[in-house]
């Protein structure tokens, strides 16, 4: 009897896991789709040496995305992580390269400067009430101000070759896995564990949901939240020094429109904008998505104006999926 039941609750419970599947990380098929389009359109698009690329491309933007990630779960937003990539990889590249400071402790200066900045949001937000749009907006166009007076808005070339290795490094030769792949990788694999497995994760959840019901349960949300944005500021910097050493130079363009690219991989992929839902390998997804789309835009010499209002859309579209898929919730 027992070995019956079995044989009949099967099919529901992969019929279930299916269903999950394809609402949680229904872009994957989005990127198969696209990629399948964009290969019969070029020859030159599923090719080895075009996908390394993409993933390269994706990695700084992706590293970013886990942090954003977590702000909105947590129930919030970041502006300013666009900026805090560009000032910190500028802040990097200045000491490295004008004061003659050692790389590694250049490169310490700006991920401490990053997750101070992280950390200034999260305080204006938890404990001085400043709204999230407000708050991030104002250390953006601090952010956007200080690489400009770093740099005297002019590029800083020639990164030291001590950590050429970072973004342009390959592990197997020349042709082999970039190294900035693996690093992107083994952040959202540390991550996704953090959020799904640890009591930070749940509290985060917890804090995203409901904020009030997360007090009264004991958690110091002020506190979390200050944390999660701390942790999104060290990411955005640790995206800048990935995107220093991989494009090799420092500019005011560095992570230009991030915060928005962030935040349209990471709705697209199914994390909401409500908070309190989602998961750390759905801004990944929705990242990929997103380099992949344009990589084939570029690829078919689509006119790069164009290519602005076709992310305008997707942000818009974005929120709308995710205003619908809370609706029929």
């Amino acid at each position: 009897m027992q070995e019956k039941v079995k044989v009949e609750e099967t099919p529901d419970s992969l019929r279930l896991f299916l269903s999950k599947f394809t609402k949680e990380y229904m872009l994957v098929f989005a990127i198969l789709i696209l990629g399948l389009i964009f290969t019969i359109v070029s020859p030159y698009f599923l090719t080895i040496t075009n996908i390394r690329n993409i993933l390269t491309q994706t990695s700084a933007l992706a590293i970013v995305a886990i942090g954003q990630a977590m702000v909105l779960i947590c129930g919030a937003f970041d502006m300013s992580l666009g900026q805090n990539v560009c000032l910190t990889s500028c802040l990097a590249a200045f000491l490295m390269k004008m004061c003659g400071w050692n790389p590694w402790l250049a490169i310490l200066a700006a991920l401490a400067l990053g997750a101070f900045i992280g950390f200034v949001n999260g305080t204006l937000i938890s404990y001085l009430g400043v709204a999230p749009f407000v708050a991030t907006l104002g250390t953006q166009m601090i952010c956007k101000g200080s690489a400009k007076l770093i740099t005297n808005a002019s590029p800083i070339p020639s990164m030291p070759e001590s950590i050429s290795w970072i973004g342009r490094g390959n592990i197997g030769g020349s042709n082999g896995l970039p190294i900035c792949i693996v690093i992107m990788l083994l952040l959202f694999f540390l991550f996704a564990f953090v959020l799904k497995k640890t009591k930070f994760g749940r509290r985060t959840y917890a804090a995203g949901g409901n904020k009030e019901a997360a007090y009264f349960a004991g958690i110091n949300v002020k506190m979390h939240t200050t944390i999660v944005f701390t942790l999104a500021g060290l990411l955005a910097s640790f995206g800048g020094i990935v995107l220093l050493s991989r494009l090799n130079s420092a500019a005011v363009t560095n992570g230009n429109l991030y915060e928005f690219d962030t935040m349209i991989s990471c709705v697209i992929g199914g994390i909401s904008m409500t908070g309190g839902k989602g998961k750390i390998w759905q801004a990944f997804f929705g990242a990929v998505f997103l380099t992949l789309f344009f990589n084939g835009m570029s690829m078919l010499n689509v006119n790069s104006f164009i290519q602005d209002v076709l992310k305008g859309a997707i942000l818009i579209g974005a929120v709308l999926l995710d205003i619908f898929r809370n609706r029929k919730r």
